[in-house]
């Protein structure tokens, strides 16, 4: 019998002199691979016999783990994207460290830590979501969701950074100490739990709007890539398994070049950030040597399966492959597969599996429903069920239905937001010319004073401020693509 542990890296900070002493504990019960989770924490799996040859290493160690179960659920960040994929933002990873060294105790409760300007790291998989505040610097929103339901509840205050950890924690107690109130309970009150809170144990404000969540968009996350002047190193697995003997060399390397941390993230995956230009070789090499392929789709990146579910990772495998032999399109979607019943899955589209007939151990007919976020934002609940009692066989095709009504819903709104920007075209006076950026491949136009807000792009960007990352929405060309031209000489299909 397979055994696993779990070992938290809070925020999804690694430490390699840390992780590379725990690997060299997992070989010496003869364990060859480890994955990471869905919360960003390290998954080691053993047959029951060797369990103990590792555990005590890890007691030698000092480091805290637990087996088969997780009742001191990992804290999730979005700090693996600060500065790749978020920019122009107050929180820097000083800050993602701050809050993480004041949380000094076990959350019971599932918490997240995240950005708004970034759709990379999920926001609402927690059971207590910090979300930072584009209103007010060093302020955050807290969402809760409730454990065990899909009951959301917004607070309407905003907690000042240095005291997130010592909220949290008042948050949790008054979960776990009224159960029957806030666990598994679908009426659970959102009023009823901050009645219980005295508010003057801390620094708090009047939220003027709500959260706004972030158009989903995922970045590719693979590969040696370039960012300010340095390069980061995105890893995927398609088993999820890494090589115990790549983590250590990694490690190693991690440690030859002075880079003191790297990062797993909610994907499986892992990011090395900081790569100077000078060790970028010595990465390429490690790459060789090990012969890691870096170039998997971008439609096989996009998924998301439990931990622990080799089923799941077979469907998502079918599910690739005919998705690749259709060639289809699935830019700004991410797809979801859940087999259990209880499970937390950040998806647009998630494809859940059921039995026709289960009666206490009996299970027979496994169907799939697809089910369909609100707006296809996986940062939102799941809004609607698009296709119930799918055999197998013909989940493929549903699915691709599925991605065209996404398309379909995406160019409505492109169309309603063109119809609003022709609308305030026309009040502006003859006289003032407007200058916009139109892309070379496709006409797409991009308008520095309404931004591109379904990509995180605020009012007022200017077009040279841009990311050099930036891309165009419709096709995908690349910045270097938009060429500079007066709205009257605006070429258009």
């Amino acid at each position: 019998m397979d055994q696993t542990i779990i070992i938290n890296f809070p925020g999804g900070i690694i430490s390699p002199g840390n992780l590379y002493n725990i690997l060299v504990a997992a070989s010496k019960a003869k364990i060859a691979f480890v994955r990471f989770g869905l919360r960003q924490q390290l998954l080691v799996d053993t047959v029951n016999y060797n369990l103990p040859d590792f555990t005590v290493e890890l007691d030698k160690l000092g480091i805290a783990y637990e087996v088969d179960n997780n009742n001191s659920p990992n804290i999730i960040s979005s700090y693996p994207s600060e500065e790749i994929f978020i920019r122009n933002s107050w929180l820097t990873g000083g800050i993602y460290k701050d809050i993480l060294d004041d949380i000094d105790y076990k959350p019971k409760v599932k918490v997240n830590i995240c950005d708004s300007n970034q759709s990379f790291t999920p926001m609402l998989t927690g059971n207590i979501n910090w979300i930072a505040s584009s209103q007010a610097e060093h302020y955050w929103h807290l969402i809760i969701r409730f454990p065990k339901t899909n009951v959301i509840y917004e607070w309407k205050q905003l907690c000042y950074t240095n005291h997130i950890a010592k909220l949290t924690k008042a948050i949790e107690k008054i979960i776990t100490d009224y159960p029957s109130q806030f666990i598994d309970n679908e009426t659970a009150n959102g009023e009823a739990l901050f009645a219980y809170l005295n508010q003057e144990d801390f620094v708090l404000k009047i939220a003027e709007k709500p959260v706004a969540l972030s158009t989903f968009n995922l970045p590719y996350y693979e590969g040696l890539n370039r960012y300010n002047n340095k390069y980061w190193l995105g890893i995927y697995r398609r088993d999820e398994l890494f090589s115990i003997a790549f983590l250590k060399r990694l490690c190693q390397l991690c440690l030859d070049t002075k880079l003191g941390q790297f990062c797993c993230t909610s994907w499986k995956t892992i990011m090395v950030k900081g790569i100077e230009e000078k060790d970028k070789k010595l990465w390429n090499d490690l790459l060789e040597e090990f012969e890691l392929n870096m170039r998997h789709a971008a439609n096989e990146l996009n998924f998301q399966v439990e931990d622990n579910c080799l089923e799941g990772l077979e469907l998502k495998n079918f599910l690739v492959k005919h998705l690749s032999i259709n060639d289809t399109r699935t830019f700004g979607i991410c797809f979801g597969i859940k087999i259990r019943k209880k499970s937390e899955i950040f998806s647009s589209i998630l494809i859940r599996k059921r039995y026709v007939i289960h009666l206490w151990e009996i299970k027979l007919f496994p169907v799939y429903d697809i089910l369909c976020a609100k707006d296809f934002n996986p940062n939102e609940r799941t809004g609607e069920i698009f296709s119930r009692g799918n055999l197998r066989l013909i989940l493929p095709e549903q699915i691709r239905r599925a991605v065209y009504k996404f398309y379909k819903q995406r160019q409505m709104a492109l169309k309603s937001n063109q119809l609003s920007v022709n609308t305030k075209t026309e009040d502006l006076s003859s006289k003032d010319k407007i200058v916009l950026y139109q892309c070379s491949n496709c006409l797409t136009v991009y308008n520095e004073q309404l931004g591109e807000l379904e990509n995180n792009i605020s009012l007022g960007t200017a077009f040279n401020n841009l990311p050099e990352d930036y891309c165009c929405s419709l096709c995908e060309a690349d910045k270097g693509s938009f060429v500079r031209v007066e709205q009257s000489e605006l070429m258009v299909l």
